[in-house]
């Protein structure tokens, strides 16, 4: 049979960015409506339908929203139907948010109970906060008490989402440590039974972890044993990536009011330079220097994203190459002026040795940056 194309997923009107079980909305019903395989307690979807939904079917209309190994996914699928959290690690835009996200909506039905983890995050934004008005008028009570995204999702037995979790300071970290290992979250404000909250089948934490914020706040052993480490890497095929930077590029000119196509000699330049400088070695064998920004697959996505944008409103409405080398500066060089340097070397050394027209182009248009 032959595959059916899937459509593109419609952003919900005048929200900005739509979370994943409102962008996804009729292929998760979809799925839980045929839906007949095995799950485990408190899961809305089963492992191989969650699968299905990240990976995507063609055959049955689910776009592919992931680009990683399968056993990726099996392995992130089984730590959280365990006792353990699951904590996705890598380099920064290895979109580990995003596969939280999406996990989350599967499995879930919502992606919203999320902590956003920084040097400023309190433990009343993790477990639970007080209404003080009502504190100081009625005392300690149910009325309030204001959840924080653990107890919400420990008491609907939902997924919850720990983003960046080691830019918390260790004493926020390890107040998660009786709820990943007793499932138990003590609130010894409110008196008798109200004062202890048991997590109710399907709750668990998925949390992530930039590589580059190692040594910031390093996990204590006792939290790293209640969580079951996946490492995230950038996609290694290099048609794989064009496609999913095209994909994701265009979707988010469309919510721009751009209606436009980007040429592919414009995505091959972008995604390969942007290898190139990630890894410090051109596909041929040609040592380069690598910058220290990020060039990741998300940052491509924004420069591609930025490119159409120009084109669009402030050029013929057609991309060229010339438009990577203006948008690849505030990308490519954010903290150190030497970056600027290695990227104009690359040109130098990379670009200007490659003869297909459109790298021809690349080099050529060197003054703009």
């Amino acid at each position: 049979m032959a595959a059916r194309k899937s459509p593109p997923a419609a952003e919900p009107k005048g929200l900005q960015r739509a979370p994943a079980e409102l962008l996804f909305k009729d292929e998760l019903a979809a799925l839980r409506a045929d839906d007949t395989a095995p799950r485990p307690p408190g899961w809305l979807l089963s492992p191989r339908a969650v699968k299905r939904f990240v990976l995507g079917d063609l055959s049955a209309g689910l776009r592919p929203k992931f680009v990683a190994s399968p056993s990726v996914l099996d392995r992130a699928m089984v730590s959280l139907a365990t006792s353990r959290g699951l904590l996705l690690i890598g380099e920064p835009g290895t979109a580990k948010s995003w596969l939280s996200e999406l996990l989350a909506a599967a499995i879930s039905g919502t992606s919203t109970l999320t902590i956003q983890g920084s040097a400023a995050t309190g433990e009343d934004q993790i477990k639970y906060g007080w209404n003080y008005a009502l504190l100081l008028a009625e005392g300690p009570s149910e009325r309030a008490l204001v959840p924080g995204p653990v107890l919400t999702g420990m008491r609907q037995g939902k997924l919850v989402r720990f983003e960046e979790i080691t830019r918390c300071p260790l004493e926020v970290q390890d107040g998660l440590l009786s709820m990943l290992s007793d499932r138990v979250l003590s609130i010894p404000e409110l008196p008798g039974e109200d004062g202890v909250v048991f997590a109710r089948e399907g709750f668990n934490i998925i949390a992530t972890a930039n590589t580059r914020d190692r040594g910031v706040n390093e996990m204590s052993a006792a939290l790293k044993r209640r969580f079951n480490f996946e490492t995230l890497h950038p996609i290694s095929d290099l048609r794989a990536e064009v496609a999913l930077v095209k994909r994701e590029a265009e979707a988010q000119l469309r919510k721009s009011g751009v209606t436009l196509t980007l040429p592919e000699p414009v995505l091959d330049v972008l995604v390969t330079t942007f290898r190139d400088l990630r890894r410090g070695e051109t596909a041929e064998g040609v040592a380069v220097e690598r910058p220290t920004s990020v060039l990741s697959t998300a940052e491509a996505v924004s420069v591609a994203h930025a490119i159409g944008v120009r084109a669009h409103y402030l050029g013929d409405g057609s991309a060229s190459v010339a438009d990577v080398v203006e948008c690849l500066a505030g990308a490519a060089v954010k903290e150190s002026a030497e970056d600027l340097e290695k990227l104009r070397r690359y040109l130098e050394l990379v670009a200007a040795r490659r003869k297909e027209p459109h790298w021809v182009a690349f080099y050529e248009a060197r003054a703009r940056l």
